[in-house]
């Protein structure tokens, strides 16, 4: 399964008011961190079989306004969203703490 990319602040608001856990990788392609993980978030992704968790991929640069909304400041920053809301985050590239992340909201 791919992550999918989302392109638009209307379509992230839909995506966290939908009322699944929503964990979201914020990112950019000139920083090395969030490229080494982002496979890491893609296999852990593709292994959770609950369809009420979404996962979903952000690029800060090209979607300014969203990471402007959720106060991205580092990268990579993972958040989870539930009901609109943010529940949880983990800033940087730790493996085993987005695997954490993920398994408390699994």
């Amino acid at each position: 399964m791919s992550v999918p990319a989302i392109e638009s602040l209307s379509d992230f608001r839909a995506l966290i008011d939908s009322g699944d856990v929503v964990i979201v990788d914020f990112w950019a392609t000139w920083c090395g961190p969030c490229r080494m993980i982002s496979p890491i978030f893609e296999n852990l992704a593709s292994s959770i079989e609950s369809s009420a968790i979404k996962f979903a991929k952000i690029d800060s640069d090209t979607q300014p306004d969203i990471a402007e909304e959720v106060g991205i400041r580092t990268l990579p920053t993972f958040m989870v969203f539930k009901n609109g809301q943010k529940v949880d985050e983990l800033v940087g590239a730790s493996p085993q703490g987005l695997h954490a992340l993920i398994q408390r909201h699994a």
